[in-house]
């Protein structure tokens, strides 16, 4: 927990682009007043502060209306910091719990309240809830309406989990495309249970999201690195999969050591991958907002 990590970039330039209104960013975490919300002492790791206004003065040049605070694992299941974020503008945030088995009915019915959707489940903390507990978490969000988000360890473990996501009741969230590395392939054993269980279970969904820390392209000496591996599995997902795609920063890209990722960047490369008008609608705005539970824009504006 030493180790000295990076913030994210803050001095940003507009985007080629910006993106469609009513935009949600469906995954970003903010580690911030640490005097009021203590970090966990097993924390993996120890971020700097990372600000709410940062955040969102990000999506303000982005063109960004609406988000979703994941939170994060640096808390354990302590979920204050997120829940009180969220309900400064219940229309325009929800975010994602902690859940650890166990958790009271009460406890979920209050946070559901104040706009969580979904638990996650990461497999490497050691802090938290893991895909071990899928069923046990399952059994505590079912009646709420609630997903569950799964950051796995590595791509491979989808295969040993196929069955049980088949099997699982609840809606289901794969983080970060699915965390498949870029040297796998399209065709690989774990991209392809991804696929089958976007194209069999109409709640599951994909994030398209932190496509630069699964790539194992050369970073280049100078410029704006394209993450040309990461390339085919977005495009795939995005034109076979358009209505189980949703889209997030992962503001402000926790535990990054060097070659911090620059958000405008990978927004423009982002751009340059969706196929069409209708699957950037789709990504950007109205699967979110069927994830979520939002309102539909514009009829909340």
């Amino acid at each position: 927990m030493n180790t000295t990590l990076l913030g994210p970039v803050l001095d940003l330039r507009a985007p080629k682009r910006q993106v469609p209104a009513g935009t949600i960013d469906c995954h970003a975490h903010i580690f911030d007043h640490f005097d009021r919300y203590p970090m966990d002492p097993d924390r993996k790791y120890t971020p700097p502060v990372c600000t709410r206004e940062s955040w969102l003065n990000m999506h303000r040049i982005m063109g960004v209306g609406r988000g979703v605070q994941v939170h994060g694992s640096t808390y354990a299941f302590d979920n204050s910091i997120t829940e009180d974020f969220i309900q400064t503008d219940p229309k325009r945030f929800r975010a994602v719990g902690a859940i650890a088995p166990g958790t009271s009915r009460e406890h979920i019915a209050r946070l559901d309240k104040a706009g969580f959707r979904a638990a996650r489940l990461m497999d490497q903390y050691p802090n938290g809830a893991t895909t071990r507990d899928l069923e046990k978490i399952v059994d505590i969000i079912a009646e709420f309406g609630w997903h569950i988000e799964i950051n796995i360890l590595n791509g491979a473990d989808w295969i040993g989990l196929e069955k049980r996501l088949m099997d699982c009741p609840v809606g289901l969230v794969f983080d970060h495309m699915g965390r498949i590395r870029g040297n796998t392939g399209v065709n690989s054993p774990e991209f392809n249970v991804i696929r089958r269980l976007l194209d069999q279970k109409d709640n599951t969904w994909v994030k398209i999201s932190s496509w630069y820390r699964m790539s194992d392209a050369p970073v280049p000496a100078s410029g704006m690195p394209l993450y040309p591996d990461m390339k085919p599995f977005a495009e795939t997902l995005l034109t076979h999969h358009a209505d189980r795609c949703v889209w997030g920063t992962n503001w402000p890209h926790p535990g990054i050591q060097k070659n911090m990722p620059n958000d405008i960047d990978l927004l423009d490369l982002l751009e340059t991958w969706i196929p069409n008008e209708a699957a950037r609608q789709k990504l950007f705005v109205t699967n979110a907002e069927k994830l979520y539970g939002f309102e539909p824009y514009p009829s909340n504006h």
